[in-house]
């Protein structure tokens, strides 16, 4: 647990805990309880075309940027093409997921953590090391700490692991950073809003590997139960979220009408998804949209989130721009780090644990 925050007229460390326990509680229950007459009527994935918002032209970044506003009120979920994270790097890095599922042996696993039963996860988070920006020197772990927290396989166990996500990490954390100034233009904001706000950023990221299912997993029903739809269910704790995944599909989003839509993203594309804090910080202008992951499928499922956060000491507090006249925000501010760091708490007071970092805990 990190230190408790000194109280200010802004913010109270008993504020953020009730938010993050209660309230996220709270908010994925009425999700998961959402009934007709709520229709899918305006839901959709859109692709979005990245490529206009690496112009030096003002108008075509808002171009992109007024597509995003659209998918964020809607869905919550976009896919983004021509994205500028290299091939190699993507394929690089599903590459060393499967390779540390399979090539590691259990004792070699064991010495940088835990599993689970129902798929493997290998964790790590943000090292200046890995920022092309080369950092602030500043980043502190969820916990408070300021040591390395990253568990690493040892080079002769696994040959060039480390510098295959060193080079993934590095881009896909270029690109959140890319998309966070869209983001501020999608939310009438100057480009460069957010750019204080992550310049150590907290980048959690992780190897998942979901084997094929012993049995048929149950289909999608046409009518949901609220036992069936809770499943594995989920919202994402941070800003957003970029998922680079295999072939085989697996991410089903929770529609307004409370049946599944899985996603089924174009080659080459990242899925995005809003998370809590842009929720937040629109006033629920954005969807931080539950969803979970299901292997449907006959072969291994590999995948790859990139949960991105802003620095762990931000303020996080209703924009003015999503604020009518008179109107009062939803939620109270919250501190990122703490708020994150709850959420974890409350996911993991089982015990459930993982590879790669003692700060992070797992989910799905």
């Amino acid at each position: 647990m990190a230190a408790p925050l000194v109280d200010t007229p802004h913010v109270q460390a008993s504020t953020t805990y009730t938010e993050a326990r209660e309230g996220a509680a709270a908010y994925l229950q009425s999700r998961l309880t959402a009934r007709a007459p709520i229709t899918d009527e305006e839901f959709e994935v859109p692709i979005i075309d990245g490529s206009p918002s690496f112009s030096g032209t003002l108008a075509e970044r808002q171009s992109v940027a007024k597509q995003i506003r659209k998918a964020c009120t809607t869905s919550g979920f976009f896919y983004i093409t021509n994205h500028g994270v290299p091939r190699t790097a993507r394929d690089g890095i599903l590459q060393q997921a499967e390779r540390f599922m399979h090539e590691l042996r259990s004792e070699q696993k064991e010495k940088l953590h835990t599993k689970r039963k129902t798929k493997e996860v290998f964790n790590f988070s943000y090292e200046a090391a890995m920022d092309k920006s080369g950092g602030d020197g500043k980043y502190v772990n969820l916990d408070g700490t300021t040591e390395n927290g990253n568990l690493w396989p040892k080079e002769e166990d696994l040959h060039g692991f480390y510098d295959a996500v060193k080079e993934y990490y590095g881009a896909v954390l270029g690109l959140a950073r890319h998309l966070f100034r869209l983001f501020a233009l999608s939310l009438n904001l100057k480009e460069t809003y957010f750019d204080p706000m992550i310049t150590h950023p907290g980048g959690i990221a992780r190897l998942l590997y979901y084997p094929p299912p012993k049995s048929s997993p149950p289909p999608i029903p046409s009518s949901s139960s609220e036992e069936q739809i809770g499943l594995g269910a989920h919202s994402d704790y941070e800003c957003f979220t970029l998922l680079l995944s295999s072939s085989v599909p697996g991410l089903e989003i929770l529609k307004p009408s409370g049946h599944w839509h899985i996603a089924s993203p174009p080659p080459e594309a990242f899925i995005v998804n809003v998370a809590d804090f842009l929720m937040r910080w629109t006033n629920g202008m954005y969807k931080s949209t539950v969803h979970r992951v299901v292997n449907r499928g006959t072969e291994a499922r590999y995948s790859v989130p990139f949960f991105f956060s802003v620095n762990y000491d931000t303020l996080v507090e209703t924009l003015p721009t999503c604020l009518a006249e008179g109107e009062e925000s939803k939620w109270k501010p919250i501190r990122a780090g703490e708020y994150i760091l709850e959420r974890l708490n409350a996911t993991t007071k089982d015990g459930v644990g993982f590879y790669g970092n003692s700060n992070i805990a797992d989910r799905a």
